[in-house]
C-alpha cells in the first residue's frame, strides 16, 4: 500500500506508510529469568494483539525503558508492576496501564503519562494519584479456548508461593482436597510428591486450564480490593475451565457464575466437591471472554487512545 504523488511532466512518487513503531515496557527482568514471569507473557500476548492490528511492535524489559532506542518509538505502553517507570523522552507517546499493586502506584505518577489506564473498574485512587480510563486485564482467544477432546479431572492451581503459603492452596489442602500444584517455593510448605512442577510453560497452559475440573485462583489482597482481576481468571473461562477464586471487587460481574467465590474452607471443600449445585451451565462463558476480553480489544483502545493523543 501507498500513495503515488505527481511531480509533474508524467514523473510520479510513490509514498509507503510507515507503521507505527510502539514498544511496550514489561516489569519482568530480561533474558530467560524474565520468561518465567506472567508480566512478560501478558505483554507479549498484547504485542501479537498490536502487530495484527498494523502495529509494529517489540516487548522490553524494564531495564530498556530508559535506552536511547525508545527515541524511536512512536508510542510506548508501560505496564506497571512493582517499580515505578518514568517517560524518558518526550517525542514518543507515553502510556500508563496498571495491571497489578496498585498501592505501589505514586502521587503524580499518571500526570507524567499521556494516557494512564488501570485494569480495574472499580478503582478510585484519589486526585493524589491521578486520574485512570478503567482497561481490565485480558487473554488470547487464539491460545485459551475450550478443548472439548480433552477429559476435565483434577483442581489445578499455577502461581509461586509468593514467599507465602498461599490461603486458597492452604484451604484446600487442609479439607483434604487434592491438588495439581506447579509453581516455585512450594518444596517450602508441600512435601515433593504434592508439588506437579516448579514450572508450567506458558505453552502448556490452555490445555492444563481446559482439561481441569477446577481451576484454583487467588488474589494480593490489595488487588481484590481495588477490583483489579487476576489475568488467570481471563486465561481460565476462555479455556471453558470452571474457577474458584477468593473473593474480589467486581469479580460477579465481569466473570458472572463461570467464577465461584469462596470465604471458608469448608465452602471451599463444598464446591470443590459438588461442583455442579455451584456452577449452573453456562456454554456461552467462554464465546463472551472472547469477544469482549480479548487482546485485540484491549489493542484496539489502546491505538484509539494514541492516536486522540497525536491527533490532538
Amino acid at each position: 500500500m501507498g500513495t503515488w504523488v505527481s511531480l509533474g511532466e508524467g514523473k510520479v512518487l510513490r509514498f509507503f506508510a510507515r507503521k507505527p513503531k510502539w514498544s511496550i515496557v514489561t516489569a519482568a527482568p530480561k533474558g530467560e529469568a524474565g520468561r518465567k514471569w506472567g508480566d512478560y507473557w501478558f505483554a507479549t500476548d498484547l504485542a501479537q494483539a498490536l502487530r495484527k492490528e498494523g502495529v509494529d511492535t517489540k516487548v522490553v524489559s524494564r531495564a530498556g525503558a530508559s535506552s536511547q532506542q525508545r527515541d524511536s518509538d512512536d508510542v510506548v505502553v508501560v505496564l506497571r508492576g512493582l517499580r515505578r517507570v518514568v517517560p524518558s523522552n518526550t517525542s514518543a507517546t507515553w502510556m500508563l496501564w496498571v495491571i497489578s499493586h496498585p498501592e505501589m502506584v505514586e502521587p503524580g505518577e499518571a500526570a507524567q503519562y499521556s494516557r494512564a489506564f488501570a485494569a480495574s473498574q472499580r478503582w478510585d485512587p484519589g486526585p493524589e494519584i491521578g486520574e485512570f480510563t478503567p482497561l481490565l486485564q485480558a487473554t488470547n482467544s487464539l491460545r485459551f479456548t475450550p478443548m472439548p477432546s480433552l477429559e476435565k479431572s483434577g483442581v489445578l492451581f499455577v502461581g509461586s508461593t509468593r514467599g507465602n503459603f498461599r490461603p486458597i492452596v492452604r484451604d484446600a489442602l487442609a479439607v483434604g482436597i487434592p491438588l495439581k500444584i506447579y509453581g516455585v517455593g512450594w518444596d517450602k510448605f508441600l512435601a515433593p510428591d504434592q508439588i506437579a512442577g516448579n514450572f508450567l510453560d506458558n505453552s502448556e497452559l490452555p490445555a492444563a486450564y481446559a482439561s481441569s475440573a477446577i481451576v484454583l485462583n487467588d488474589h494480593h489482597r490489595d488487588m481484590a480490593e481495588q477490583g483489579f482481576l487476576s489475568n488467570r481468571l481471563f486465561d481460565a473461562v476462555a479455556a471453558g475451565a470452571r474457577v474458584v477464586s477468593d473473593p474480589a471487587l467486581g469479580i460477579s460481574e465481569v466473570f458472572g457464575s463461570r467464577v465461584v467465590t469462596y470465604h471458608s474452607p469448608e465452602e471451599l471443600a463444598e464446591i470443590i466437591r459438588d461442583p455442579d449445585s455451584f456452577f449452573p451451565s453456562e456454554e456461552n462463558a467462554p464465546q463472551r471472554i472472547h469477544s469482549e476480553h480479548d487482546f485485540r480489544v484491549r489493542a484496539r483502545a489502546l491505538i484509539e487512545a494514541a492516536d486522540s493523543v497525536r491527533h490532538d
